[in-house]
Formats: structure tokens, sequence, C-alpha cells
């Protein structure tokens, strides 16, 4: 038995079941291609979980008086597809269809500007901590649907945020489980 709601995934590219805060940080993509899925960890403050400063930054309503840590980020203009917070909650701020800027300096086989052509989701963490077994549920879900719909997408091009930004990005960490990839293979 599944504990994670079957996801769908609508002609604009919104998940459901997932709860929606559509971000201003994001555009259309140059060439609609789709074809890379990167992994990365947030959390605000860092190393605490909970709350809604995630989608405040996400959002562009940080309030960089709530925190000092704060004050460095607020003015931000970024975003992800999707965060999967550490009860498993589904949160998605830009439509599959949209170039979310979740990448930066990136580069991918050779190519840069990873944003062009990837989905990003965030997992709520730390690029030194695990991540839970809620957690890897919904990303096994989510992961599956977007192989589905998005051929281009593999299993081998299923990248965290470090390997296209190393020496960069560090996330999504040293407790991040990538047996994960292999278990998408399996019936479900």
């Amino acid at each position: 038995m599944s504990l994670t709601p079957p996801l769908n995934l609508n002609n604009d590219g919104w998940l459901s079941p997932a709860r929606h805060c559509p971000s201003p940080h994001c555009d259309e993509r140059p060439d609609g291609e789709i074809s890379l899925l990167v992994v990365h960890c947030i959390s605000l403050p860092p190393g605490r979980f909970g709350g809604p400063h995630i989608d405040r930054l996400f959002l562009g309503n940080l309030n960089p008086d709530e925190d000092p840590y704060f004050a460095g980020i607020h003015q931000l203009t970024v975003s992800a597809h999707c965060l999967i917070r550490r009860d498993g909650e589904l949160v998605q701020y830009v439509p599959f269809s949209k170039r979310a800027w979740h990448a930066g300096r990136s580069c991918f086989e050779g190519r840069e500007r990873c944003n062009d052509f990837s989905i990003g989701i965030e997992l709520e963490g730390t690029d030194t901590g695990n991540y839970t077994a809620a957690q890897y549920r919904q990303l096994t879900a989510v992961s599956r649907l977007l192989l589905a719909h998005y051929p281009a997408i593999t299993p081998a091009r299923i990248v965290g945020h470090s390997d296209i930004a190393p020496g960069r990005k560090t996330d999504p960490g040293t407790g991040f489980d990538w047996d994960f990839v292999e278990r998408l293979q399996e019936t479900p």
C-alpha cells in the first residue's frame, strides 16, 4: 500500500495533489526542452525546518528583519519547480512548462544554463543532514511521473545541484541516498 497519493500532471504543468504557490521568478523556456532533473536542498533559516520562509523566498516577499540571515538573501529572485517538505508535503511554485530559476551558473554534459532545460526539486533539509522517508517517497512519486511525461529525462539525467555547479554548490549533500534513482526502475 502506497502512503503517497497518486500524482497527476495537468496540461499546464501543475501537479496534483500539491499546494500551489505560483512564483513570479520564472519565465519561458527558450526551446521548450525538458531533459534534466536537478535535486537541491534548502532550509530557512539554515538548519531550521518548517515555517513560511522558503515560500516567501520563492515568492519574493522574504522579510529581511525576521532573521539576520535573511538580510543577505531577501532580494534574490530564485525559485524551484517544487519543494518537498520534511513530512512529504509537496509544494509547487513553477509549472514544469516554464523555466524556474534554481540552478544559477551551471553546466551539464558541456551545456551551460541548466535552468533552460531542467526541472528543479528542492528537499527541505541541509547538505550535511539526512532526509526523511516521507521525502523519498514523494521524490520517488514525482520523479516517476516526470520520467513518464518527459522521456528525455532518464535516471542518468537525475543529478544533484553539486553535479551541475561543482565547487559552488554542495547540495543535496552527503546525506542524500542516491540509491533512490535505482529504485525508480522497480515496479511501484
